[in-house]
């Protein structure tokens, strides 16, 4: 039998199906006495904690801009929200007067800060989280 290389090794696992890499693994894992589930148990345990650190380091990515306050200005606080939001003069009014309220959520910080900017200058107040 000719030596197969690496590369004709995976263009053949390429054209097989899930099962028949299945009954592959079964088939090499009875003739060898290896199991491949083992190693990779060992590997995600141990990966696990890394994992949990670098979550802990990682910055946070999305914010939500929350009205706390409303202000003397409610009117031009709901005509803000309605721009900001695309939401209706009903659901723009729900949100105001459900303060404190998410006014977006899952955003980034450049539009957190703009958000906030514009409801501030109507003199709500606006926490970023």
């Amino acid at each position: 039998m000719a030596n197969l290389t690496a590369e004709q090794l995976l263009e053949a696992f390429e054209k097989m199906t899930v099962l028949e890499l299945s009954e592959f693994k079964k088939a090499f894992e009875d003739r060898f006495g290896v199991t491949a589930a083992a190693p990779v148990a060992v590997a995600a345990a141990s990966a696990a904690p890394a994992a949990a650190a670098e979550t802990a380091v990682e910055e946070q990515t999305e914010f939500s801009a929350v009205l706390t306050e409303v202000g003397p200005n409610k009117i031009p606080v709901i005509k803000v929200v309605r721009e900001l939001t695309g939401l209706g003069l009903k659901e723009a009014k729900d949100v105001v007067d459900a303060a404190p309220k998410a006014v977006k959520e899952g955003i980034a910080r450049d539009e957190a800060e703009k958000i906030k900017a514009a409801l501030e200058e109507q003199g709500a107040k606006v926490e970023i989280k």
